[in-house]
C-alpha cells in the first residue's frame, strides 16, 4: 500500500513538475491580465476572434486522430530541400529572407527585424515530440545573427514562438514586439520587460523608428492547456518608404478586406499557405485563400510562407505551393518563391524558381 501511494505522490509531483517548466511560458497575470480583461474581444477572460471560430470539427475530434493515424507517405519530402546562403549584412532598400515555415528575416536598409524564429528540430515543446523539420532546412541556426533590432512574434504556437530559439537570441536583440499577453511567456524566459512592447488589435508602436500596427488575424493561441489566454496577431509594418502585412496565422475572413480597405495597398504581404484541411477550415487558409486575402489586402506581391519546413497537417508538403502558385498565376496575382535562404529585395528582384519541382518526395 505504502508503495503504491508513494508512486502516486511520485507521478503527481513529476506532472507538476513537468507542467511548471519554463518552456510552457506563462500566463497573463497581474496588469498584464488587467489589460486583457479590458480588451473588446474578451469574454471571461477569453479571446475571441471577430468571427464565430470554433475549433471541434462537425465530426468531432475523433476524425483529426483517425485521419492522423491513416498518415500520409507524402506528407514530407524524401530529399535534402536546397538552401541558398543569405544575406545578412545589407545597409541600403528592403531585403527578404525565408527561412521556411514562417521564419524570416527583413532588413530595411541597416535595420533586421527577425519574424517568429522557430530554429529548434521540432516545433513542440521537447524535441522528442513531433515530427522533426524537413532534412536541409536547418541551414541556418539562432546563433548565426550577431545582432536583430527587433524580433516580432505573431504569437504564443510553438511554431511561431520558439523557447529554444528566444532563449539564444535574447541577448542579440534590442526589441521584442508581439501580440498582447504573450510578453508573459517572454517575462518568464528572462526577457527584460523594458524590451517586450505588447499590441492588441488597432494599437501601433514606434521602434528603430518603424511603426508597427497590430491587426486582426482568425486563429488562437496557447502553449498548454489553456486555449486564447494571449492574443494572436497580424502586423503592419511601415517604414518611410515601405509599407508590409506580415500575416502570422490566420484563416480566411472579411478582416483581410477591411485591412485592405482602411491600410492598402501593400508592398508585400507575407501569408500563410500551409497547414490546412477540411476538419480546421477556419483558423488556417487553403491556398486559393491566401491569394484571395493578397487580392483583398491590395498587395502588390505575395510571399507565401508557413510551408516548407515542418508537417503539421495531413496533406502533401508540396501541395500549398502548388497550389498557392496555380491560384496566382490565374488571378494575376504577383508572387515570389525564394528558395530557403535566398535574400531578395522588394522592387528589384523577384526570385520565382520552381524549386520544389526538383525534389523527390514521392513514395512509391
Amino acid at each position: 500500500m505504502y508503495i503504491t501511494l508513494f508512486i502516486i505522490c511520485a507521478l503527481i509531483l513529476l506532472f507538476y513538475i513537468i507542467l511548471n517548466l519554463p518552456v510552457f511560458g506563462r500566463l497573463p497575470e497581474g496588469a498584464r491580465l488587467d489589460r486583457i480583461r479590458r480588451l473588446p474581444n474578451v469574454k471571461d477572460d477569453v479571446l475571441q476572434n471577430q468571427s464565430l471560430t470554433p475549433m471541434e470539427p462537425e465530426e468531432g475530434y475523433s476524425a483529426i486522430f483517425k485521419a492522423m493515424l491513416k498518415g500520409n507517405p507524402n506528407s514530407r519530402p524524401l530529399a535534402i530541400l536546397p538552401h541558398v546562403k543569405p544575406v545578412m549584412d545589407s545597409i541600403s532598400g528592403l531585403k527578404v529572407t525565408w527561412f521556411g515555415h514562417s521564419s524570416y528575416l527583413l532588413q530595411l536598409d541597416a535595420l533586421k527585424i527577425l519574424v517568429d524564429p522557430v530554429f529548434s528540430k521540432t516545433p513542440s515543446p521537447f524535441s522528442f515530440i513531433g515530427k522533426k523539420q524537413y532534412e536541409g532546412t536547418d541551414f541556418i541556426r539562432a546563433e548565426d545573427f550577431p545582432s536583430i533590432d527587433i524580433i516580432l512574434i505573431t504569437h504564443d504556437h510553438y511554431d511561431h514562438m520558439d523557447y529554444q530559439s528566444i532563449l539564444k537570441l535574447k541577448d542579440r536583440a534590442k526589441h521584442f514586439l508581439t501580440s498582447a499577453g504573450a510578453g508573459s511567456h517572454l517575462i518568464r524566459w528572462g526577457i527584460p520587460a523594458e524590451k517586450i512592447t505588447e499590441l492588441a488589435w488597432d494599437e501601433q508602436a514606434v521602434l528603430c523608428g518603424l511603426q508597427f500596427t497590430a491587426q486582426p488575424a482568425r486563429h488562437f493561441t496557447g502553449r498548454l492547456f489553456k486555449r486564447n489566454r494571449t492574443l494572436w496577431s497580424s502586423f503592419i509594418l511601415e517604414s518611410g518608404d515601405h509599407k508590409l502585412f506580415l500575416g502570422g496565422d490566420s484563416g480566411y475572413d472579411n478582416h483581410f478586406k477591411v485591412i485592405g480597405e482602411q491600410h492598402g495597398p501593400f508592398d508585400l504581404a507575407i501569408l500563410e499557405c500551409g497547414q490546412y484541411n477540411e476538419l480546421w477550415p477556419l483558423i488556417h487558409m487553403f491556398p486559393e485563400q491566401t491569394v484571395t486575402a493578397a487580392k483583398d489586402l491590395k498587395a502588390r506581391l505575395l510571399l507565401p510562407v508557413h510551408w516548407g519546413k515542418f508537417t503539421l497537417a495531413l496533406h502533401d508538403w508540396d501541395d500549398s505551393i502548388l497550389r498557392v502558385s496555380k491560384s496566382a498565376d490565374e488571378s494575376k496575382q504577383l508572387m515570389v518563391t525564394p528558395m530557403l535562404g535566398e535574400t531578395f529585395q522588394v522592387g528589384v528582384d523577384y526570385p520565382n524558381t520552381k524549386w520544389w519541382l526538383n525534389i523527390e518526395n514521392r513514395k512509391q
